[in-house]
């Protein structure tokens, strides 16, 4: 989808499943289980942002209008959703919801996300009911894709099809399942460099094009996921200290070659909101906004 100018986020605690994408643009590769859930929440928000663009647009409108296609992969789901569990559980405060927000932003997307050009590929071990959210979170895979597998594991993820074809070790060989039916397939084999040239010989996605829509929702804030830039959200400051919330009119982030956002904070809770403020038909700039009497943030 790469070379076809889609936006690509690969998440994923087993830190080496895909050299080949490392430092691509258009890829944004989260590896540590903060970054994972913060992504996915951004990812929940940039869903509903198109839902309400999609809205104003109308149903003749073009669908390009509505932002790049987005391919989310999640990696090892067996270790990544009890991770997200385990450390929504250690960051999470008083009033708080018992279920993590990155776990109720992917099961959002999953329901609605297809028809705002949002899709997900998820790679598991055993792909059970319980390791994905439950059965109704299963069922929005309408392709499944199964290599190597127990006749338990067929019987799991496509009951309508019996008997089960045999398993097979032929390297790359693998069942495609679509609508009751399977098809064997052999998937093509890329080495790292032949993957890198493949996905950056195609057109790189951009932002949201212009539209007859409202300017503040063309584009949302910047650095949001709806910008082409990459998202990434910066460790907190060892001494536990944040830098004081900008001052009007002037840049948010530091003269590097790529913004960086602000240090992580619960996305529950947030302490300075952006505005998107419409410059022109064609641009918008963000205007931070500090609310009257807000508390300093907490480490």
């Amino acid at each position: 989808m790469l070379h076809h100018g889609s936006r690509v986020f690969i998440l994923g605690t087993k830190r080496i499943s895909h050299p080949w994408a490392n430092g691509l643009p258009g890829v944004t590769y989260c590896r540590d289980i903060a970054d994972i859930h913060d992504a996915l929440v951004e990812l929940g928000l940039q869903g509903r942002h198109r839902v309400r663009v999609a809205g104003e647009l109308g149903i003749d409108a073009d669908p390009d209008a509505i932002g790049p296609r987005l391919l989310i992969l999640l990696e090892e789901i067996n270790a990544t959703k009890k991770q997200l569990a385990r450390y929504w559980e250690k960051i999470r405060e008083s009033g708080d919801p018992n279920v993590s927000p990155a776990v109720d932003a992917l099961n959002e997307i999953l329901y609605m996300g297809r028809q705002v050009r949002m899709h997900v590929l998820l790679v598991a071990q055993s792909a059970t009911a319980r390791a994905l959210g439950g059965p109704e979170v299963r069922e929005q895979f309408a392709t499944r894709i199964l290599a190597r597998y127990i006749v338990n594991a067929w019987r799991m993820l496509a009951p309508e099809i019996h008997p089960a074809p045999k398993s097979t070790k032929h390297h790359g060989r693998a069942q495609v399942v679509i609508g009751g039916t399977a098809r064997e397939t052999q998937v093509l084999f890329f080495a790292d460099a032949e993957a890198r040239e493949w996905a950056t010989s195609g057109p790189v996605a951009t932002g949201v094009k212009r539209a007859a829509v409202p300017a503040q929702l063309q584009k949302p804030p910047a650095g949001s996921l709806a910008d082409p830039g990459v998202f990434q959200r910066p460790r907190p400051h060892p001494s536990g200290r944040r830098p004081r919330p900008p001052t009007p009119g002037t840049s948010p982030w530091p003269p590097t070659t790529r913004p960086t956002p602000p240090p992580r904070r619960n996305p529950l809770r947030p302490t300075t909101s952006w505005r998107p403020t419409a410059t022109s038909a064609s641009s918008t700039t963000a205007t931070p906004v500090v609310p009257s009497g807000a508390a300093t943030p907490r480490p």
